[in-house]
């Protein structure tokens, strides 16, 4: 699908605080930046590329809590 939209349910202070969170991860830790910089090579927009780091962001945090290990930057 072209016309894909992000889901507004939830706590949008939780979703802005994220959001704050991916646009500092892709430009200072390695992993996120060359996550987000790889979107933007696919042609995606600033923001949607920063949504992108963001859920992925989401997915590293619970797999941090979940596991209960601390998170390791790898390359």
């Amino acid at each position: 699908s072209t016309s894909n939209k992000m889901s507004k349910r939830g706590s949008p202070y939780l979703r802005k605080a994220l959001f704050q969170a991916a646009f500092i991860a892709s430009y200072y830790d390695p992993v996120f930046s060359t996550y987000y910089q790889q979107k933007r090579a696919e042609g995606k927009h600033h923001k949607v590329a920063v949504g992108a780091v963001a859920r992925k962001l989401c997915h590293t945090i619970h797999a941090v809590l979940k596991n209960n290990t601390p998170y390791e930057i790898r390359q």
